[in-house]
């Protein structure tokens, strides 16, 4: 937690006590336990800054919390822009930000690999149609060379070149 934050906690908490209204052993523990959960520092709970934590690290119930005039303290500390939650929050929020991004990632890579398993099974096809077709040509030419072979004198056969030979 910066140093603002921190000043703005105790600013609300200290304008909540001068504020004419007298304030219980239950406010009191609320506002420890949520300065403890807002410095990182949690002592029965997981460290997230929801009410459910903050009455359990007060040992209070949620009910005895929102007649507390420290809920609305609380409220208007967490909805201030400038208050930056304690690291751990920061982290959580980082790991739940990168899991969704590793989720759009993955779900793109199926996508491209889908993609590339159609092209393969498209040129595969192709291959395989170029493959037939090569085997026929073949068998019709070597039809037609022997019936060359079979004509006799009255027909010349041309020298082969292919253009793959030297």
């Amino acid at each position: 937690m910066n140093e603002e934050t921190r000043l703005r906690i105790r600013h609300t908490f200290d304008r909540l006590s001068t504020s004419g209204k007298v304030l219980t052993a239950i406010d009191r523990t609320l506002m420890e336990a949520f300065e403890r959960l807002m410095h990182g520092l949690p002592e029965l709970t997981d460290g997230k800054i929801t009410v459910v934590n903050l009455c359990t690290e007060a040992g209070v119930s949620r009910a005895s919390y929102y007649r507390s005039p420290v809920a609305q303290a609380v409220k208007e500390i967490l909805e201030a822009p400038q208050t930056r939650r304690p690291e751990p929050e920061e982290l959580r929020a980082e790991v739940s930000r990168l899991k969704k991004a590793e989720r759009e990632l993955r779900s793109e890579h199926a996508a491209e690999v889908r993609e590339l398993r159609d092209t393969v099974a498209t040129y595969a096809n192709q291959i395989q149609v170029l493959t037939l077709r090569n085997a026929e040509l073949e068998t019709h030419n070597a039809r037609l060379l022997e019936r060359l072979r079979q004509s006799g004198d009255n027909v010349t056969a041309l020298p082969v070149h292919s253009r793959f030979s030297p």
